[in-house]
């Protein structure tokens, strides 16, 4: 019998794979010997186990676990089987790949901030800002303002800033919004500053003042205060005293894709498109998850399947429509477009309105569960 078998050892040299690596997927029942001598324990493989062999070495090198070793040495020849496994198994690695390079980048951007900081709010920095601009930006951003009483530095809108511009930031960590407003600054101001966190009770009473008719806005942002003028009208407090999560690392993402589409179209498909329910609101909450899906020719659809070919995106349902409220286009910049970019199926997706570059909104992914 041994002269038409293969010992352990001639096995090993013609597949690549060790003498004790053998052994261990003997054990793990993956590939068993044909024969092991009853007196010596042996091992002994028939000539045909030699592909599988082989085939288990490269397997290995391409980091399959066990289970999913055992799946493709044990599918049935012609089922598919196989290869069904090597495609998810591929999809996992390509996502893991884009997951590094957005880590990596998101490292770079962290060691530039290092190196390069943002300069300190002076104590006292006196903007001017057009009153409708600021009314809009507002508007753009406070959808995304933090509710959790747990949250507190992110519980109001971050007023940052920056050159000839004012920055308005908000998020409660599952989706971020960003607006911009030209500001004329009394000081210089060399590049984004540390900025100001305005809590929500005085965001919402400086949104009310913008009605009173005035064209600009008086702001006096340091010092821990926070001080708006229109004309005679004047709203006035105490900024957080927090440390802002940072936002710069979202705005450098590169997106794969960038599809403009109809707001009013992918409005009515999330409204009426099918949703899955899982526990991934604040708090660990359980939310409505819309499933967007790209198409071949590059059309955004909401899809009911979980899992169909190619690119899917999950995020939540009510999340998207706010931001698609937030983008409403102004007459001026098109009738009803918005911008999405996507970066794949664990990358934020980005709503932005053509004609406002600094006015978006960012939304986290979610995660289907592995059977989905």
């Amino acid at each position: 019998m041994e002269s038409e078998l293969h010992s352990i050892g001639e096995l090993a040299r013609a597949s690549g794979l060790g003498v004790g690596t053998l052994r261990y997927y003997d054990g793990a029942e993956v590939l068993a010997p044909a024969w092991v001598d009853p007196q010596t324990g042996y091992r002994w493989y028939r000539p045909g186990q030699l592909a599988d062999a082989r085939l288990l070495a490269r397997l290995r090198r391409v980091g399959l676990p066990l289970p999913t070793i055992r799946a493709v040495l044990g599918a049935a020849p012609g089922s598919g089987e196989a290869r069904r496994v090597l495609d998810a198994h591929l999809r996992r690695l390509e996502d893991g790949l884009a997951d590094a390079r957005r880590e990596l980048s998101l490292i770079h951007a962290m060691i530039d901030q290092r190196e390069q900081p943002m300069t300190t709010t002076p104590a006292e920095l006196r903007l001017t800002v057009p009153a409708e601009g600021l009314a809009a930006a507002l508007d753009a951003v406070r959808f995304a303002v933090a509710g959790d009483p747990e949250q507190p530095s992110i519980a109001g809108v971050l007023f940052e800033p920056d050159g000839p511009v004012l920055r308005l930031v908000a998020t409660d960590r599952y989706r971020m919004a960003f607006a911009e407003v030209p500001a004329d600054c009394a000081a210089s101001v060399d590049g984004p500053t540390a900025g100001t966190i305005v809590p929500t009770a005085l965001v919402d009473a400086l949104r009310a003042l913008l009605g009173a008719g005035a064209a600009e806005v008086a702001l006096t942002l340091g010092g821990g205060l926070v001080r708006a003028e229109l004309g005679e009208h004047r709203v006035e407090g105490a900024a957080l005293d927090f440390d802002y999560p940072d936002h710069r690392a979202v705005t450098r993402l590169e997106p794969e894709h960038r599809i403009t589409l109809s707001a009013a179209e992918l409005r009515a498909a999330v409204e009426t498109g099918a949703t899955r329910t899982l526990p991934s609101g604040p708090g660990g909450a359980d939310c409505a998850v819309t499933l967007l899906t790209l198409a071949g020719d590059g059309r955004l659809a909401v899809t009911d399947d979980p899992a169909p070919e190619g690119y899917l995106l999950a995020v939540n349902r009510d999340f998207l429509l706010d931001a698609l409220d937030a983008g409403r286009t102004p007459a001026a910049a098109g009738p009803g477009q918005l911008l999405l970019e996507l970066g794949g199926p664990i990358a934020p997706l980005a709503v932005r309105t053509p004609g406002r570059s600094g006015t978006f909104s960012v939304l986290m992914p979610i995660r289907l569960p592995e059977s989905a």
